[in-house]
């Protein structure tokens, strides 16, 4: 079961607002699968389809991260604010999870099968980070919002 709260305007308005948007996933292997079509729904409704497939990937990566390492709930938050230092609009995605140990970057070797997304996430997204929360931790990255 999927939980969703959703502040994305009133229907039949045009492009809503951007978020925040929030989704509660199963620790199960269909999450993955589930969030990137919320994610790229939700952009499309914003008026922010072109960012729906960098979006997409770095939720996937964050979200299998999740489910690899963790054994709760995945909670996924999404949402436009000014970036703090320049102004600038920015698009914020969380990732949370019940478990507390921070992500860390690995350096993955061509024969490594995985290892390589906070690396993907570090090189796309204006800013990444995690941060520790009451029940977990919450892993989040920007990219620019468009104009």
């Amino acid at each position: 079961m999927i939980g969703v709260t959703d502040g994305t305007g009133a229907a039949g308005s045009g492009p809503g607002r951007p978020g925040p948007v929030e989704w509660v996933l199963p620790a199960e292997p269909g999450a993955v699968r589930v969030v990137r079509s919320q994610v790229r729904e939700a952009l499309e409704r914003w008026g922010l389809a072109p960012l729906g497939d960098m979006t997409v990937l770095l939720v996937s990566e964050l979200v299998t991260n999740a489910l690899r390492h963790a054994s709760g709930p995945i909670g996924v938050r999404m949402y436009a604010r000014r970036e703090r230092a320049a102004g600038d609009p920015v698009l914020l995605v969380e990732v949370s999870d019940p478990l507390t140990d921070p992500p860390r970057e690995r350096v993955a070797t061509p024969e490594d099968e995985s290892g390589r997304g906070l690396q993907l996430v570090a090189r796309s997204a204006l800013r990444w980070g995690a941060r520790a929360g009451a029940t977990g931790k919450t892993v989040w990255f920007e990219l620019a919002l468009p104009g």
